[in-house]
Parts: structure tokens; C-alpha cells; sequence
């Protein structure tokens, strides 16, 4: 089912607002320049987005390296992150997978691995009908034919997630939302134009198998 992109990640959004502070972890995972886009994400949550607030258990499974090496070394490289999804996820976690492609083997294994242990996941891909958007749980695709856009795209995305989810805690009455009614409001001028440049993208779907 296709969906405004922007309204899945702000959806997105309040769902980690939810389960971050819970206690649950969001796992993240990537390859190349989609590897780098993941640790971004990662980084936003365990430090900040724009506004102080609490650190948030979030892991980029490909910057384990020793974890990474000795896995494919043993296992084959399809098993990197997979292995790593079985040994740190846990019902009611989150994982997010970007590929460009969303055909890559890899990412393929970690989403079946985390489903089966209760997993949510989502992908970040690019033009579908594609692999990694079929096993997810959700995804949201980009319609586009050049690698990079789809990764320029990849990173509105992330920072939208991210204003999505800080203005979720706020209005949760989170330790954030102290910033006061002039935060809010820049909040909310910040999480419009986001949405703005999202939805100037080429075509970004959001699809739920």
C-alpha cells in the first residue's frame, strides 16, 4: 500500500517516541554511502537532533567492525548483520535498514532474522517493487534512478525521522518538551519545511506489504 512519505516517517516518528523510552533499541544497518546514512541516524539518537534531550539506545550494526570482520570471515558476508540482529534484538525493537538497491543479500537476511524474533523493520530503498521493501514491515521507497539522489533523499528522511520523533517526546511531556512554547514553535516551523523538502523529492512513496 503506497503512503505520503511524509506521514509515515512522522508516524515513524511517534512510534520510536513510544519504545525508545521504554526501553527498546533501534538497530540500524547499511552498506556504503547507506551505511554512513544509518550511523547518522544512530548518532542523532544516542547524542541529539537540534533540541537537549535524553540519549536513546541506538547501535549501526556495520560500525562493529571486529563483529563485522569475524562474521564474515566465519559465517560468509550475507550473515554480517543478521547475526548481529539475533544476538541484540528483542520483541518491540526496531530495526532500519537503507539500501539504494534494496536488493542487497545482507540486509535481506537481517530483515528475516529480526522478524522472526519480533523485530519491527523498516526500509529506506530506492524505486520499488524491490526485495528489501517485500520482507519489511514497512518502506519507504524512492522513486528515483540515480543512487545519489535516492541517498540525498535517504538523508531528508533520516532528519525528518528525527524532528518527528523529538516532537513526539515533546508532546509526550518528555524531558525535551521543557524547552518551553518558543521551542515548540520552532519545532514545528522545522518539522514543516522538512516536510516541504521531502515531499519535493522525486515521487517518495511510503509502502506497507
Amino acid at each position: 500500500m503506497c503512503r505520503d512519505g511524509g506521514d509515515l516517517l512522522e508516524r515513524w516518528g511517534a512510534a520510536l517516541a513510544v519504545v525508545l523510552p521504554a526501553g527498546s533499541r533501534l538497530l540500524a544497518a547499511g552498506n556504503g554511502g547507506s551505511a554512513a546514512q544509518a550511523q547518522h541516524l544512530t548518532a542523532e539518537l544516542v547524542g541529539r537532533y537540534r533540541r537537549e534531550r535524553p540519549p536513546f539506545s541506538a547501535i549501526a550494526l556495520h560500525a562493529e567492525t571486529s563483529s563485522v570482520t569475524a562474521i564474515g570471515n566465519d559465517y560468509g558476508y550475507d550473515e554480517v548483520f543478521a547475526r548481529q540482529v539475533a544476538a541484540h534484538g528483542r520483541a518491540g525493537d526496531v530495526l532500519v535498514l537503507l539500501s539504494t538497491s534494496g536488493r542487497s543479500g545482507n540486509l535481506l537476511s537481517a530483515a528475516t532474522t529480526a522478524r522472526a524474533r519480533g523485530v519491527r523493520v523498516w526500509a529506506l530503498t530506492g524505486r520499488s517493487p524491490n526485495p528489501l521493501a517485500e520482507v519489511a514491515d514497512e518502506a519507504l521507497c524512492i522513486d528515483a534512478a540515480s543512487t545519489a539522489t535516492v541517498q540525498e533523499a535517504h538523508l531528508v528522511a533520516v532528519h525528518l525521522l528525527c524532528e518527528a520523533f523529538d516532537t513526539a517526546l515533546e508532546r509526550a511531556g518528555g524531558a525535551a518538551g521543557k524547552a518551553g512554547a518558543a521551542g515548540a514553535g520552532g519545532a514545528a516551523l522545522a518539522a514543516g519545511a522538512a516536510v516541504a523538502a521531502v515531499r519535493a523529492l522525486p515521487v517518495l512513496d511510503g509502502r506497507t506489504p
